[in-house]
């Protein structure tokens, strides 16, 4: 699960764009993805408009969208649980302290390695107030992070 603050930009871009890359990977129907926000505020909005035209442009299919707030049971369920902020982080450790979650920056070989406390080095920062170009740079974050998390995925998957 990709987890941001209202579930319409950061979260449903990292979902697509790792839903595309299991499939590449052969694990499209071996593994689940989806995502959440920590706020309600947007419930059941569509993917923002911006994030949805990146998204095509770049050719990913962007399917139909409906924001939702992430909840306790959801984080029990879930086997990886990637936040896009450490506040994102912070807030789901207080909903649910042993749930696996990590920064999805993490995973990007090019991210600074860093503790609990630096975690903010790894913000995907919010492209909701900003322009088109700000999108851009969510999507090239979330492509350099994308194969790492699918390593990740697939290691996980040769152990059970």
């Amino acid at each position: 699960m990709t987890v941001c603050t209202g579930n319409i930009c950061r979260s449903p871009m990292a979902e697509v764009v790792l839903r595309d890359r299991l499939e590449a990977a052969g694990l499209g129907d071996v593994v689940a993805v989806d995502s959440t926000g920590v706020s309600d505020e947007e419930q059941g909005n569509p993917m923002d408009r911006r994030a949805r035209g990146v998204l095509t442009e770049h050719g990913y299919a962007a399917p139909h969208h409906s924001a939702r707030r992430v909840t306790k049971s959801q984080l029990q369920e879930r086997d990886l649980v990637l936040a896009m902020t450490s506040a994102h982080a912070a807030r789901l450790r207080r909903l649910r302290p042993t749930a696996p979650i990590r920064m999805y920056r993490s995973f990007d070989p090019t991210a600074p390695e860093v503790g609990v406390r630096d975690e903010h080095l790894l913000d995907i920062d919010d492209p909701w107030y900003g322009g088109y170009e700000d999108f851009q740079t969510v999507l090239r974050q979330l492509e350099a992070g994308a194969d790492g998390v699918i390593a990740h995925v697939r290691a996980a998957l040769a152990r059970v």
